[in-house]
């Protein structure tokens, strides 16, 4: 059933679902065999959101993933990898709606196919000033002899690719990007700055270059955007437009259009080989942390997890305790029926599985809100698995109980 994801424009889900069946011959071909990680909104995106990185336990066995062992070693980070409308149409039902990749794909994850500049204005800076520092990051990758090409992000800035399809690994790529970015930097000291600090940004455009690290992803090309109360598209523009000074925003269905017009101008970063000297070096990125404890075959999240992954325990059949907001959700069990009992602070130890329980887990928001009256749960449990629903009975505010059933 489709839901409201921008209350101020009412575009909703199945809106969202529309705009990716539309440009998905032009979105998909950029998306092959690339891991990727997206931005979820269970709610509206007033609500909350979280990163997934590993594919959600409601993955559909359609979705194609792609493992990446954690340092432990004792589990794997299963990416998600679009290659079909299918695809593209669940994550936008699922409110997975912006779409950030990898810069390589599954088939080497230790080649960069592209070097990328990330141009964040900082506050007094505007996208005049990324314009400008995108302009004469152009001209001194030509210097080099390098072709670039430029995209809106669908927020603030812009954001310049370096296309290498050839052998450059991130270890060479990354302190590419930093050495052009520093240079830069150097030159245009009131423009630009290539150093972490936001102190640092105050009327000058960061260029982002830790973006080409083997762990990082930045938003798709054609990608929904959530950075405003109105839906944008992260959007490829020619030099042409960016010298310019009309006005570089793309509203879905400006998007759609544009590229039923122009086709996609994104095709060349595809194909275009570039070779960065020393670029042969072949270790694979780091494997991410894993912070995260098998308790009984059961994976229990990390406390502070950007994920999806919330902690649920089970301390007596007839009591349920969910991780919200910082905290443990209390809720009476009975046949059918949940009351809430208030809150209190988590006891770190549960996230070692320390104490013994009913049953503990990870549990995972589908959708919902408290202001919907309705969370759709999947639980991966001992005893609680699959897909749950949480649903008040009634509207009314004296009656506290909840239904808590098994989703049909």
């Amino acid at each position: 059933m489709a839901r409201v994801l921008f209350p101020a424009t009412g575009f909703t889900t199945a809106d969202a679902v529309k705009y990716y069946r539309a440009v998905a011959k032009y979105l998909l071909p950029h998306l092959r065999d690339v891991p990727v990680s997206f931005r979820r909104f269970p709610d509206t995106i007033e609500g909350e959101s979280f990163w997934e990185k590993d594919a959600p336990s409601f993955t559909p066995k359609f979705v194609k993933t792609y493992a990446v062992p954690r340092r432990s070693a004792e589990s794997e980070i299963r990416y998600i990898v679009v290659d079909g409308v299918k695809t593209l149409a669940w994550l936008a039902e699922i409110g997975g709606i912006e779409i950030h990749p990898f810069l390589h794909r599954t088939t080497n994850i230790a080649r960069a196919t592209s070097v990328v500049f990330d141009l964040d204005p900082g506050e007094g800076a505007s996208i005049d000033e990324c314009r400008e520092v995108a302009l004469l990051l152009r001209d001194a990758l030509e210097a080099i002899g390098f072709t670039s090409f430029a995209k809106v992000s669908g927020s603030k800035g812009l954001q310049v690719y370096m296309p290498l399809n050839s052998d450059a690994t991130h270890e060479v790529t990354e302190p590419f990007a930093r050495l052009v970015a520093e240079e830069l930097a150097r030159k245009h000291p009131k423009l630009v700055v290539a150093k972490m600090a936001k102190l640092l940004r105050t009327k000058r455009v960061f260029i982002d270059w830790s973006q080409n690290a083997g762990f990082k992803t930045t938003v798709s090309v054609y990608s929904l955007r959530t950075k405003r109360e109105r839906p944008y598209v992260s959007m490829p523009v020619t030099w042409q437009e960016v010298a310019s000074s009309r006005a570089l925003e793309f509203e879905p269905g400006e998007a759609v259009g544009r590229l039923r017009r122009r086709g996609d101008l994104w095709k060349r970063v595809l194909t275009l080989m570039q070779e960065l000297p020393g670029g042969r070096q072949a270790r694979a990125p780091v494997p991410p942390r894993d912070d995260e404890v098998l308790v009984q075959g059961i994976r229990l999240p990390k406390a502070r997890s950007q994920s999806g992954r919330r902690l649920f325990v089970m301390p007596k059949d007839d009591e349920l305790w969910l991780e919200m907001g910082g905290e443990f959700a209390r809720w009476i069990l009975r046949p059918g029926i949940a009351m809430p009992a208030g809150s209190f602070p988590i006891d770190k130890s549960w996230y070692r599985g320390g104490k013994e329980a009913a049953d503990i887990g990870a549990y995972e928001l589908i959708e919902g809100s408290y202001e919907r009256r309705l969370f759709a749960l999947f639980f991966t449990g001992r005893k609680l698995q699959g897909e749950w629903l949480l649903e008040k009975i009634s509207a009314d505010p004296k009656h506290r109980a909840w239904s808590f059933r098994p989703a049909t």
